[in-house]
């Protein structure tokens, strides 16, 4: 099993979005909090890739699945809970 671990600045670059941790923060603050009903890869901010790699990175439960789920989590405003 891979036990790799991802973080924020990954998943960004891996999302070609800025990575440096100030982007991090104002996308999060931009985009946060997300609809209950909205699924992640399903917001509309998200490009039609970025929707496709967020999408099957969670279907194929890889090893990007955990950080993704932190970025769920965060953009509910859940990730302390």
């Amino acid at each position: 099993m891979d036990s790799t671990y991802h973080r924020f600045t990954e998943l960004f670059q891996q999302l070609g979005l800025a990575s440096d941790t100030r982007s991090i923060q104002e996308f999060l603050t931009r985009h946060s909090p997300l609809h209950p009903s909205l699924r992640l890869e399903n917001a509309p901010f998200w490009s039609e890739a970025q929707s496709s790699l967020l999408r099957d990175e969670i279907l194929l439960d890889a090893d990007w699945a955990e950080i993704v789920d932190q970025l769920n989590a965060t953009l509910r405003g859940s990730e302390g809970q």
